[in-house]
């Protein structure tokens, strides 16, 4: 029954008004983090396949752009592969990039969140959750376009407020 259900949420999507899911991923750094240790900011948690590819990268420079507008709204960023430590230490010097990127090896992190994954090659979908100061979803983000997600983001939290 509960593998039921987790399939379910995966192919769904986090509902809003959902709690975030209770689990941890290491950072670049080897920190376990998740998403109540932001209790009282809202945190964009992106999932995307690959470190250093085309579209992965647009995301993450687009989001780095930005970063001062979501420091303004006093949101987290939070990005999510199954790339290892090594890997996202090096796309985040490369880029610049100022928010945390979670190691999700094993996929269960992932799962969680009703993120889905790329058939046969089993990296994540570009999937997106932004949830609120309390932790609660605001939006599941099934299909994300890599040169818009930071500016459809920022609406939400402006209206959000």
């Amino acid at each position: 029954m509960h593998a039921l259900l987790l399939a379910m949420v995966a192919t769904a999507g986090l509902a809003p008004g959902t709690a975030a899911p209770d689990i941890a991923a290491p950072n670049q750094d080897g920190k376990m983090v998740k998403v109540s240790d932001f209790k009282g900011k809202p945190v964009l948690v992106y999932f995307y396949p690959k470190d250093d590819t085309p579209g992965c990268t647009k995301e993450a420079c687009t989001l780095r752009d930005d970063y001062s507008k979501f420091q303004k709204a006093g949101a987290v960023i939070l990005g999510v592969s199954r790339q290892d430590a090594k890997s996202h230490q090096e796309f985040k010097a490369k880029y610049k990039i100022p928010f945390d990127l979670l190691i999700d090896a094993d996929g269960k992190f992932a799962a969680a969140f009703g993120v889905d994954t790329m058939p046969v090659v089993g990296f994540h979908k570009r999937q997106s959750v932004l949830f609120d100061a309390q932790g609660k979803v605001i939006k599941f983000f099934p299909d994300v376009d890599p040169a818009s997600h930071s500016a459809e983001v920022l609406t939400l939290l402006a209206k959000a407020k």
